[in-house]
This record gives C-alpha cells, structure tokens and sequence, in this order.
C-alpha cells in the first residue's frame, strides 16, 4: 500500500475559479482569496497537552499567534514560560499548535480552556464572563513614557498601514495590526482574517523577541476598536492605540481606567482622540 502524501503547510492565499462581472458582461477567470483555516492552540505541560481553543485563522506566523494569544490571556507571564513551540508532528499537522510550558509553570486547564471555536470575526466568544477577560489585566494603569504623537505623524500612518499590507493589496479580505515607533516608521506589522489575531501575532512576535512591554510605540489597527483589542494593547503595555474605524464604549472605558491614548476615525486628514 502506497503512503499517504504527507500534508502541506497551508499558504496564505489560494486560487479560487470565479465568474466576473461588469457591465452587464461575465467573464471566467481565477481570484486570489485569503486563506481561512482553523488554529487549535495547545499548551503542553507535565507531558499533558491539553486543547485551549481553536481560532479561524491566515496560516503564516502560528507561533507568534498561539504566543500572543496565550500571553494576552493571561496563561504565559514572559517569553521566560515557553520551552518550545511546535505543530503537531504525529501525525504532522499544521492546523495544530502546542506551546510547552517550562517546568514549573502555573496551569490550570479547567480555568483557561474556552471549550468552544473563535471565529475569524470574534475575540471573546466563548469567555465564560467577562470578568475572566479582565483577570489577565494589570493591577493598575500603565504610566506612559512618550507624549501623544503630532498630528502628522498620527495622520500619515493609515496610507503606511496600506503600503505594507502585502496579502490585502492581492485579496482585499484582511484585517492589520501595525506598530509604528512615535517618529511613525513602521516597526512590525501582521495580517490575518481576523482582526484580533493579527494583533496577537504583532504582540507574540514582540514576546519572543522579548520586547515587552512596549513602552514607547504607537499601535494601529485596520478595523475597530473593541474591548479586546484594548485590552490586548494593555497587557503589551503599548502606551497609544489607534484605529481606522469606530471604538466600542467599553473599550473606551478600559482605555480610560488603564491610560491609553485611545484615537478613532483616524483616516482621510481627521481622527477623534478618546482618550488623552
């Protein structure tokens, strides 16, 4: 019996067959699409795996993703907490990310496991309350290093976003999350189809490298702002978020009570400061 090929680690876009059309006239041809596949996170501990959640993700930086993703809630405390981070490898499997606690580590499966899938477009989905969310706050609020940028700087920062967004520019279908320093060049910059995990791909990234906290750094996000992104930003100490779309009332509020400089609406030659 002929082995079974082995699986291929999913690309970030695909080819899809589509009928275009325009003016009344259709036309057969091929569309690059963004590629939507799940994540299941697991964290790896005393020889024990156990399965955290399972998120929609685009393949491309799953280790940074799971890093982030475990950082921001709560479940790490610093690059100091991971062994290792791998894919399932029997049988090999992309879709499938463990995280190896060092030993030592504090675990609780029960308290942290969300039992349920996180789509593309949803963050807390599955929390058993909100009050679980902000358990992996800090104590107290940040205490910021760096003034608000200049107008120009904040206002240039959206067409930056764009030019970097190389995955968009061909499908159209993805979120950004961008950290820019307060002089507005672009330090690390991540796409993916949903808008939370693109950011915890920015902070996982900073994690391994261990470049947290950001104390000094701008974060843009290419959507709206909601509580979780706020509170991603807080745990990353990231002292100013910026969004091109709307913020949510309680992410406004956890800005407030943590210092974030809070900003909305910050596209075209205009943006609304929430928050100082």
């Amino acid at each position: 019996m002929a082995a079974e090929p082995k699986p291929t680690r999913p690309g970030n876009t695909v080819r899809a067959p589509i009928v275009a059309v325009a003016n009344g006239k259709r036309a057969r041809r091929e569309d690059v699409v963004t590629t939507e596949e799940p994540l299941e996170i697991r964290v790896g501990i005393h020889k024990t795996q156990h399965s955290v959640t399972v998120t929609m993700r685009t393949p491309g930086g799953d280790f940074e993703l799971a890093a982030g993703f475990l950082f921001t809630e709560g479940i790490v405390a610093s690059r100091k907490s991971i062994a290792r981070i791998r894919y399932c490898a029997d049988p090999q499997n992309y879709n499938v990310v463990t995280v190896e606690l060092q030993p030592g580590t504090s675990f609780d499966p029960q308290k942290f496991s969300r039992h349920v899938y996180t789509t593309s477009s949803c963050g807390v989905c599955g929390k058993a309350s909100l009050e679980m969310v902000r358990a992996a706050l800090p104590p107290k609020a940040m205490r910021k290093t760096a003034a608000t940028p200049s107008d120009e700087i904040l206002l240039s920062l959206p067409g930056r976003l764009r030019e970097a967004q190389n995955i968009f520019s061909r499908t159209g279908g993805l979120h950004a999350a961008a950290l820019f320093d307060v002089a507005g060049k672009l330090r690390l910059l991540r796409e993916d189809v949903g808008r939370h995990n693109a950011l915890d791909k920015v902070i996982g990234a900073l994690l391994l490298e261990n470049q947290l906290p950001v104390s000094n750094g701008i974060l843009l996000v290419s959507g709206r702002a909601s509580f979780e992104l706020v509170q991603k930003t807080v745990m990353a100490g990231i002292p100013t978020m910026a969004a091109v779309g709307a913020p949510s009332s309680l992410a406004v509020a956890l800005a407030r009570e943590f210092g974030i400089t809070l900003i909305g609406f910050l596209r075209d030659d205009r943006y609304n400061l929430y928050t100082e």
